[in-house]
């Protein structure tokens, strides 16, 4: 059970991670304060991907950025409580 929430975890945070990339990439190619508050403001990328975020695939990034966030919180919790 420990390795199948550890596999799903380690899937959720990748997803999450390159999701994330991409966020950033577009944020600091449009300033680089933005891309600096993207990074450092915990709330602010919810904001930036609401308003400012222009991909060609933004949906699809979104989506895997809220798995990873939302998946590694679920798998947090799972571990937690199979202790």
């Amino acid at each position: 059970m420990m390795a199948l929430i550890a596999v799903l975890g380690l899937v959720c945070g990748l997803i999450g991670l390159v999701s994330s990339i991409f966020i950033l990439i577009d944020a600091f190619q449009k300033s680089v304060g933005k891309g600096f508050m993207v990074l450092c403001i915990p709330c602010y990328i919810i904001y930036y991907i609401a308003n400012e975020f222009d991909h060609p695939k933004k949906q699809l990034i979104i989506t895997g950025w809220a798995i990873g966030v939302i998946g590694n919180i679920l798998v947090n919790i799972l571990s937690r409580a199979a202790m």
